[in-house]
């Protein structure tokens, strides 16, 4: 609904909105619908997928004469990269966007997925508010679920978008835009009340919610590092540490022949992979080119969610799968 408002009967250049490459494909297909042009910025993958500002002033001056660039996407922690954003990149980013004036879209539903070490959440308004003006006034909207976090509750549908500095006449038409839309179940929306207001100290349930708590959060912190190491221990996949968030987004080093048979295939290198590890093994995992990724570069995501035992028989058969299959096309 806040990207449709910027969409506009104007004759002009189309509408541009700045997302990261790679990117959680809601963004790009909810652009493709609202007839508004993709601006891809690329995240650093040689340093942990790091956002970095000259790759946004490229991205931004290589789209500006062709797009009304209207808005920005911040996916943190990122998905499908697993990235933690320090608070000095989040700064930057709030200048880089007060400068453009732009609208932020801070995606944000990954908050209390953080597990690497000295990596910690930055909520972009409570970074926003202690900068002071003129950063202050910058419109900005950020999102929060509980089907993610330590609830991970993926069938429960709830979620808010909190709204920042839109005008107010904007901001009603906003709001009869949202009610013209299906909301989420009622459980849904018992479960993000007390995702938002959980129990506290001195509460009777604060105990026993505190500690089940911090047990999922060090579980998935244990099975981010394994999903990582063990994948980056395969011959020809090189895996980011999971700063935070669900995923890992591992590259894969093809060789020539298998990029051959995929083309002949008429696929993506990394689609006619993922085919094959599914025909072979039932693991799914999804192409990296589904989100997006630089030229020449093949990936994958997968998840860190499953239980460890879990973990390590699935990776354990994708190993030997892929042993067998960098065999196949040496």
């Amino acid at each position: 609904a806040c990207l449709k408002l910027l969409t506009g009967p104007g004759a002009g250049a189309r509408p541009g909105v700045m997302i990261p490459i790679p990117q959680y494909p809601l963004y790009s297909a909810s652009l493709a619908e609202y007839d508004m042009d993709q601006v891809g910025y690329y995240l650093d993958e040689a340093r942990g997928w790091a956002l970095d500002v000259a790759e946004l002033e490229r991205s931004y001056q290589a789209a500006k004469d062709k797009s009304d660039i209207k808005a920005i996407v911040i996916i943190n922690p990122g998905n499908p990269t697993g990235q933690v954003l320090s608070r000095d990149n989040i700064e930057a980013v709030i200048k880089f966007a007060a400068d453009k004036k732009l609208f932020i879209f801070a995606d944000e539903v990954y908050q209390h997925n953080v597990y690497a070490e000295g990596s910690a959440f930055h909520s972009f308004k409570k970074v926003m508010t202690e900068m002071g003006a003129p950063y202050t006034n910058l419109e900005l909207a950020s999102f929060m679920t509980c089907s993610k976090g330590y609830m991970g509750e993926c069938g429960i549908r709830g979620g808010y978008a909190e709204v920042i500095n839109m005008d107010p006449g904007v901001f009603a038409m906003l709001q009869k835009s949202i009610s013209a839309k299906l909301c989420p179940t009622v459980i849904g929306q018992a479960c993000m009340d007390v995702v938002v207001n959980p129990p506290v100290s001195g509460e009777p349930s604060f105990g026993s919610f505190d500690a089940e708590v911090k047990s999922t959060l060090a579980s998935y912190a244990e099975r981010a590092k394994l999903v990582a190491d063990t994948l980056n221990s395969i011959p020809g996949i090189t895996c980011n540490t999971v700063q935070g968030a669900m995923y890992a987004f591992p590259q894969i080093k093809f060789p020539e022949k298998a990029i051959a048979a995929a083309k002949e295939a008429g696929q993506p290198a990394d689609v006619f992979y993922a085919f094959q590890l599914l025909e072979a093994t039932g693991i799914c995992i999804i192409p990296g080119s589904g989100f997006g990724q630089q030229p020449g570069t093949y990936h994958f995501r997968t998840t860190i969610l499953p239980q460890k035992e879990m973990i390590k028989e699935m990776l354990g058969r994708l190993e030997q799968f892929h042993t067998k299959f960098m065999a196949e096309y040496a």
